[in-house]
């Protein structure tokens, strides 16, 4: 397989290679193709949960267990959730 990359990608390829944190060029392509392969994987399984808590809230709607919307209240837990997910990418 023959892969054309822009003089960009290639220096900052060769800078990888130059740092010591890959012996080849084929080694930082091969990790990065892995990494977007997990990050589609990732992806992909978020939005699977997602459409399974969307139907759950559907099954609910359709069996009356509703409640009353509170918008401050779901912004308040958003915002705590979107802290703790920021607190953890950083420990």
């Amino acid at each position: 397989m023959n892969v054309s990359l822009t003089r960009k990608l290639e220096r900052w390829i060769g800078s990888k290679v130059k740092e010591g944190k890959y012996q080849t060029a084929s080694e930082v392509v091969r990790d990065a193709v892995r990494q977007l392969a997990e990050r589609e994987e990732r992806r992909k399984l978020e939005l699977q949960h997602l459409r399974r808590e969307i139907n759950i809230g559907l099954k609910q709607l359709d069996q009356g267990e509703v409640g009353t919307f509170d918008f401050e209240t779901i912004k308040a837990e958003g915002r705590k959730r979107l802290a703790a997910r920021r607190l953890q990418r950083v420990g």
